[in-house]
């Protein structure tokens, strides 16, 4: 039986990361007292089987300050010889705050403060736990269906998870770099498609943009270059606990070049089967070209 204790910080998707795995017909429940926690492990183990062949036990901050000692008591079953793994759901500071605007919710160790400090005591109350996690996904920047997608990969498929996740990002200039971006890369240099009739209302998801773009002498040689250059780094990254990386592309308006050199990053690594691996425009839809120059 596989047993799963799914945990992370308050915002960053551990209920619905239950259902899911309820979805995969994992018996869950959630926020059980840690006090608990050996006990239930026991019960799953008693009642394997055909009625139950693999469950998820979700804690989170609203164990209170019995939270802290959750880490100790996975330290005892441990030692006692039970086998289970910790899925750890993290997100961004600014991220989680949004979220919780979003919903109108208040964080469960807010009080009468600020969400920002409640979210501040609760990494201090979840570092140890972290540290000890067996998977920990950011869902800073994954949609629900690619929570999904990993979670199936971990669970069901039993695939090699490495913890991180690789965004590649298509950008304007013109509409500011990307907050978040690890890794800038500008491709104003490549032949720009806004001055060939036919392919100034197009984009780079279109073929005859991407052929356009990608076809260039130039192109293919800066994307040899920079596919070796990823490569390299990514598990760099990796090795010093990275969970998140963004790979962002620009060009003057984030339509054509930036959308057609990311598509290609984005085929081109996809054998690092490792990682998980996304793809996104951020700026395809601002401002459709009417005159002047947007690519």
């Amino acid at each position: 039986m596989r047993f799963v204790i799914v945990t992370g910080m308050s915002g960053a998707g551990k209920s619905t990361a239950l259902k899911m795995l309820e979805d995969m017909h994992y018996f869950c429940v959630d926020n059980l007292p840690v006090q608990l926690v050996e006990k239930f492990a026991s019960l799953m183990l008693e009642a394997s089987g055909e009625e139950v062949q693999n469950a998820a036990l979700g804690i989170d901050a609203r164990s209170g300050s019995s939270l802290r000692n959750l880490a100790s008591v996975l330290k005892e079953m441990e030692e006692a010889g039970y086998r289970f793994e910790v899925l750890f759901l993290d997100a961004d500071d600014q991220t989680l705050v949004k979220r919780y605007k979003e919903t109108r919710r208040t964080h469960p160790l807010a009080g009468d403060g600020r969400t920002e400090e409640g979210i501040l005591r609760e990494r201090e109350r979840l570092s140890a736990l972290r540290e000890r996690a067996d998977y920990i996904i950011d869902t800073t920047r994954l949609l629900t269906r690619e929570l999904r997608q990993e979670l199936e990969r971990i669970f069901v498929e039993d695939r090699r998870f490495s913890n991180m996740v690789v965004s590649v990002l298509s950008f304007g200039f013109k509409y500011g770099i990307p907050a978040d971006a690890d890794l800038v890369f500008d491709v104003r240099f490549l032949p720009n498609p806004y001055y060939v009739d036919g392919l100034r209302t197009l984009t780079g998801l279109d073929e005859p943009v991407f052929h356009y773009v990608m076809d260039d002498e130039e192109a293919a040689a800066f994307m040899a270059r920079l596919e070796d250059m990823l490569r390299f780094l990514i598990p760099c990254y990796a090795r010093e606990g990275k969970t998140s990386l963004v790979v962002a592309v620009g060009c003057t308006g984030g339509k054509h070049r930036s959308v057609s050199v990311a598509r290609e990053i984005h085929r081109r690594l996809q054998s690092m089967s490792d990682y998980s691996l996304r793809l996104e425009h951020r700026d395809i839809g601002k401002d459709r070209p009417q005159g002047r120059p947007e690519a």
